[in-house]
């Protein structure tokens, strides 16, 4: 589909990379974007961007939304935590629920909620941002990457239950992207401008799945090599 004239909802939207889709949606000519956050005073102003109350684990949010933006053709799930602990300490198992709550259970909850009213609009477009710890686990990421692999699990169950009714699913899969979320981490960084272009680029190619950078394109191809690149450097 064209972003030309299409509303967007996009989730996370008051910084990093779900401000930066939504500055993308409407310089390529988006009609409005509704910007989902758990604080919408957050929200910058910029015109044609419309702040909405939106918290991913809040059941009565979602409704609200819902109910309000009854014009949205895209929805993209950007919304997400990450958590620095292993699954073996002493928070292991209290982390992988924090991130599993809004990462997948918070994907899930926006995108039921939203099947209809895409449907309603002519079917549209459901973004999921995942990522390549979709496909690897690293060093101090497990929780993060059981949770991206749900999601990208949860992404493919939800093209298959959506293609009915029109509805283009979009896995999108990154490396880091440099936001606050990873303002700590020293390594290399794609820009989150760059990432929104990939994936506006994505929609309106009708993919599937966009491999947004370098890094997830390596760790896809990693899935040929000899051991495959997902069973990590302790392996064969």
């Amino acid at each position: 589909m064209k972003i030309l004239d299409s509303t967007a909802f996009v989730t996370g939207a008051n910084r990093g990379l779900g401000f930066a889709y939504a500055k993308a949606l409407l310089a390529a000519g988006a009609r409005k974007v509704y910007a989902g956050a758990r604080d919408p005073t957050s929200v910058p102003a910029l015109h044609g961007l419309v702040a909405v109350k939106f918290d991913v684990n809040d059941a009565g949010d979602i409704a609200a939304a819902v109910a309000r933006c009854t014009d949205v053709d895209v929805v993209i799930n950007n919304a997400g935590i990450t958590v620095d602990e292993p699954l073996l300490g002493a928070r292991g198992a209290m982390a992988l629920r924090e991130v599993l709550d809004t990462n997948l259970h918070g994907v899930l909850a926006t995108s039921r909620a939203f099947a209809p009213v895409l449907r309603a609009n002519g079917g549209g477009v459901l973004v999921n941002m995942l990522s390549a710890l979709s496909w690897i686990s690293l060093p101090g990421s497990s929780a993060d990457s059981v949770a991206k692999a749900a999601a990208w699990s949860l992404t493919n169950g939800l093209r298959n239950e959506l293609r009915g009714q029109g509805t283009l699913v979009i896995g999108v899969h990154a490396g880091y992207i440099d936001t606050d979320m990873v303002k700590d981490v020293d390594s290399p960084k794609s820009r989150a401008e760059d990432i929104a272009q990939a994936v506006l680029d994505g929609i309106e190619a009708g993919a599937s799945e966009v491999l947004a950078d370098d890094t997830a394109r390596y760790v896809r191809a990693g899935f040929a090599a000899t051991p495959p690149l997902y069973l990590g450097s302790g392996e064969g």
